[in-house]
């Protein structure tokens, strides 16, 4: 597990006075990331508005299921400004892990719109392929273009900056998705234009209704995977488990969690029983480094007791990074 890795959560709740060390570096990043969401969303809002007017005048639905993939899109990159804000500071009170959780609720969020307004696109699309309305191949084809210009600006902006967040890889994803579904837009467009055949526009926006599905399911998948503080995905919690327990010194560990707080940031509690005559320091301290080497946990929280029939000695400790 890199180093860096853990610089890209410097949490505050831990920092005594450690976190300065490359919190710099990270508060640069972070900045930039603001940067390019922020020229994203600049772009994505002016490229709404002309859709929706083309996609009136011209009667095309492609066009409209366009815009309102890229409204969630602005939703998308405006939360995700927002959530970097508030990812960042640090946790007072009784928000004793800050806002780690606001990129979730963001995720759920995305997740949520995108769905319901692929279902309403999906519906109008049905009706336009019963009966289409003539719509105009070349204003779409040139809005579709555009879009495509537009998106590929974007998501260039946004693939420099870090996917490693749920929250920015939401928006990346958002971004894509667009990027295909003008594409098919643009196919249509150019079909209409070439052969009349009215009815390109209605499948072509059937096409990204299907994208826009597929990318609120990721999306509601992984964000739900966390707010059900299931173990982190590629973690397998028995397999830590028995890989505690297989330690020298160590009788029997149970009770055992792992969760993720946020994307990147994974937390594990566990009580361990060890010999009568063990040092139970020692051991703790064998066990973080394995969590934090092997699994790339360093949020750890063990009780250590000594396992003699009515006497336990009992040590909770709370440790990260810092304390080793």
């Amino acid at each position: 597990m890199a180093p860096h890795d853990h610089a890209d959560h410097a949490n505050p709740h831990h920092g005594h006075g450690h976190g300065h060390s490359h919190g710099h570096s990270h508060g640069v990043s972070e900045n930039a990331d603001g940067r390019r969401l922020s020229i994203a969303f600049g772009l994505i809002v002016a490229l709404m508005g002309v859709e929706v007017v083309v996609g009136i005048l011209a009667h095309s639905l492609a066009l409209l299921s366009d815009a309102a993939h890229m409204l969630t899109d602005a939703g998308a990159l405006a939360m995700s400004l927002v959530v970097l804000r508030l990812v960042k500071r640090p946790a007072a009170g009784n928000l004793t892990f800050g806002f780690k959780r606001a990129e979730i609720l963001s995720a759920q969020a995305n997740g949520g719109t995108l769905l319901v307004l692929a279902l309403l696109i999906v519906y109008e699309g049905v009706t336009r392929l019963v009966s289409p309305p003539p719509a105009e191949g070349k204003a779409i084809l040139v809005v579709a273009l555009l879009g495509v210009v537009v998106n590929l600006v974007a998501t260039w902006q946004l693939a420099k900056a870090n996917r490693e967040s749920m929250n920015i890889e939401g928006s990346f994803q958002h971004l894509l998705t667009d990027l295909a579904a003008f594409v098919f837009t643009a196919i249509a467009g150019a079909v209409i234009l070439t052969t009349g055949f009215a009815r390109a526009d209605g499948i072509a926006s059937l096409i990204i209704a299907a994208i826009m599905i597929r990318a609120a399911y990721g999306l509601l998948r992984d964000s739900g995977r966390v707010l059900l503080e299931a173990a982190p995905q590629g973690m397998d919690a028995d397999d830590i488990g028995r890989a505690l327990a297989a330690r020298p010194g160590v009788v029997s560990v149970h009770d055992l969690h792992l969760w993720s707080i946020g994307s990147g940031f994974p937390a594990l509690s566990a009580h361990v029983l060890v010999g009568a005559d063990d040092d139970c320091h020692a051991i703790r301290r064998d066990l973080e480094h394995m969590l934090d080497h092997d699994y790339g946990i360093d949020h750890t929280t063990l009780q250590v007791d000594h396992s003699r029939a009515g006497r336990l000695m009992s040590i909770g400790v709370e440790s990260s990074h810092h304390h080793h």
